[in-house]
């Protein structure tokens, strides 16, 4: 816009206010525009088509026109004085206190968050402790025995009754002994002893064959858990269907050759190792930068935008729920949650800032060759064609979502690098 006055208030360090006005002169070109279009299609009883007189066209399409105008030039305007101004707006700003008459100028106000500005402290040669990580015997048999239980085999059993271990197909039906009312009947598979099952329930399945059944009532207490059960009397029917029995393999060279590309066991033990020595250094890596980034950010006080707080508190809070025991979801307990999500977006936004900041000074940026590498580890972490992943990410609008990690990681990399790692005695 050629003919605009604005002035700029600023409520906080985040919060911008922008009052525009668009010169009358302006106002007025872009109205007798405006007009000649509705009049070209304007259609009033005793006149042709497009010859409706201007007066009489601005007379019946008054509202219409005064909308349209607004919506042309409030965008324009405010657009061209963000610009002028080197602002960006997080979110769409909120248009307020407009006021519009005709010869006269158009004023408006516009207010919206932007990013914040601040000065980081020294972020070099930060000391930081480097913990030693070693792999014990102990580790590595607890993952040879995890790599056992998921090659074990269930072997179908029909010469023997149920024991415990055993993988159980069961259906259930039950009476209520006082009401005589059936309840649903509950087919599933049952593993025979389990600690989560009730007492009864592992008593009587004991000793029963595929087909075989046996009947039992349950006295429920008044205050048992489930409430639709509590203080009732029912008798159940118990019917096996079907028994597996759960057979580990043997761990031994055969074993090992069985599970992958190892020689034998002593190849696979090795590569446990490796693998379990990798996941603790990543972690200590993962701590260091931590407390880099703590330490950084206890120096700082970062205001920061409520657009931004409050997307990041939805994540947080979800994930939040998603792990929070649903007897537990109380309308108390919901706020602390809520709180609790607010204090991690806080704290998430600020480190965020933070390492942005750090890459922008170090000229840390990511290329394309690094975005082709990150996608082959995608694919090969999930065995997809690669071709397949870059189709999803582009897909999916995601490839500046990953460029924007991928940079966070290398900011994160190099503050590692710039730190003085203290060396601890290992107390094994």
């Amino acid at each position: 816009m050629d003919k605009k006055i604005s002035s700029q208030k600023t409520a906080n360090k985040c919060k911008r206010e922008i009052e525009v006005a668009v010169d009358s002169s302006e106002v007025m070109k872009e109205l007798e525009k405006i007009l000649d279009h509705y009049a070209a299609k304007a259609k009033l009883p005793g006149f042709r088509p497009g010859k409706v007189p201007i007066n009489l066209v601005k007379q019946r399409f008054y509202p219409e026109i005064k909308s349209s105008l607004i919506d042309s030039l409030v965008p324009k305007a405010l657009s061209a004085e963000l610009k002028a101004k080197n602002l960006n707006p997080l979110g769409i700003p909120i248009i307020s206190d407009l006021h519009f008459e005709e010869s006269q100028s158009l004023r408006f106000k516009a207010e919206f968050e932007v990013l914040p500005e601040f000065t980081l402290p020294e972020y070099k040669k930060i000391k930081v402790k480097d913990k030693p990580v070693y792999v014990t015997d102990q580790e590595i048999d607890q993952a040879l025995e995890e790599l056992c239980q998921r090659s074990a085999e269930y072997i179908p059993v029909e010469s023997r009754g149920v024991v415990d271990g055993d993988y159980v197909v069961a259906e259930v039906k039950g009476m209520d002994l006082k009401s005589k009312r059936m309840l649903p009947a509950e087919k599933g598979v049952i593993h025979a002893g389990d600690s989560d099952n009730e007492e009864i329930l592992n008593k009587n399945l004991l000793g029963l064959k595929p087909n075989e059944a046996r009947n039992f009532t349950v006295d429920f207490n008044r205050n048992h858990k489930n409430k639709k059960l509590a203080g009732k009397k029912i008798e159940y029917n118990l019917k096996v269907i079907s028994l597996k029995e759960k057979k580990l393999p043997e761990i031994n060279d055969e074993f090992a050759k069985d599970i992958g590309e190892f020689k034998d066991l002593n190849d696979l033990k090795e590569n446990i190792k490796k693998e379990i020595l990798a996941s603790k250094e990543k972690q200590v890596k993962k701590d260091m930068a931590e407390e880099i980034i703590k330490k950084i950010a206890e120096k700082l006080s970062i205001d920061q935008p409520e657009i931004l707080v409050e997307q990041e508190q939805r994540i947080v809070l979800q994930r939040l729920l998603s792990s929070y025991p649903q007897k537990d979801a109380k309308e108390e307990n919901l706020e602390q949650l809520k709180i609790e999500a607010r204090r991690i977006a806080e704290q998430n936004l600020k480190n965020h800032f933070i390492l942005t900041k750090i890459a922008e000074i170090e000229g840390l940026e990511v290329t394309d060759a690094e975005i082709h590498e990150e996608f082959k580890e995608i694919a090969k972490r999930n065995n997809l064609p690669l071709a397949k992943v870059i189709e999803n990410v582009n897909k999916e609008g995601r490839r500046e979502e990953l460029r924007k990690s991928l940079q966070l990681k290398k900011t994160v990399d190099f503050l590692i690098r710039q730190a003085i790692i203290e060396r601890q005695e290992s107390s094994r």
